[in-house]
């Protein structure tokens, strides 16, 4: 769906994962109350330098290429994991599963993938500085 619509980026998250993964945006200045369970503070989708950039990570990513090269995925010496979940589309873009069930951040080994997939690529949510 992501290649018939042109998008850059797309995600697919249950519901409850998915609300803690979206209060993790800033959208005002004065927002200070950190993001749930430690996750990291992202930038609001108009402080992005590129739309290319993805707002945010979700259970199932839709990366095209334009928006894997602009976080710099795959490396093959670091992304050996996200790859053994992962599919190449037609068009040279990616579909990476973080988890093989569907992401429940009360469970511990799903936040800590999400949290390692944050570290890896912190380009996601405009965290890194060009």
């Amino acid at each position: 769906m992501g290649e018939n619509a042109r998008a850059f980026w797309g995600h697919a998250t249950p519901f409850s994962a998915g609300v803690d993964i979206a209060r993790q945006t800033k959208n005002r200045p004065d927002d200070l109350e950190p993001p749930p369970r430690g996750l990291p503070v992202l930038k609001s989708p108009g402080a992005m330098r590129s739309p290319e950039i993805p707002h945010r990570l979700g259970w199932l990513n839709y990366w095209s290429d334009a928006a894997a090269r602009t976080i710099g995925f795959p490396d093959p010496a670091r992304d050996a994991e996200p790859l053994s979940r992962a599919r190449r589309t037609a068009t040279g873009g990616w579909v990476v599963r973080l988890t093989d069930a569907p992401l429940d951040l009360d469970n511990p080994a799903h936040l800590d993938v999400l949290e390692q997939a944050y570290e890896r690529f912190p380009e996601i949510g405009g965290r890194s500085t060009p």
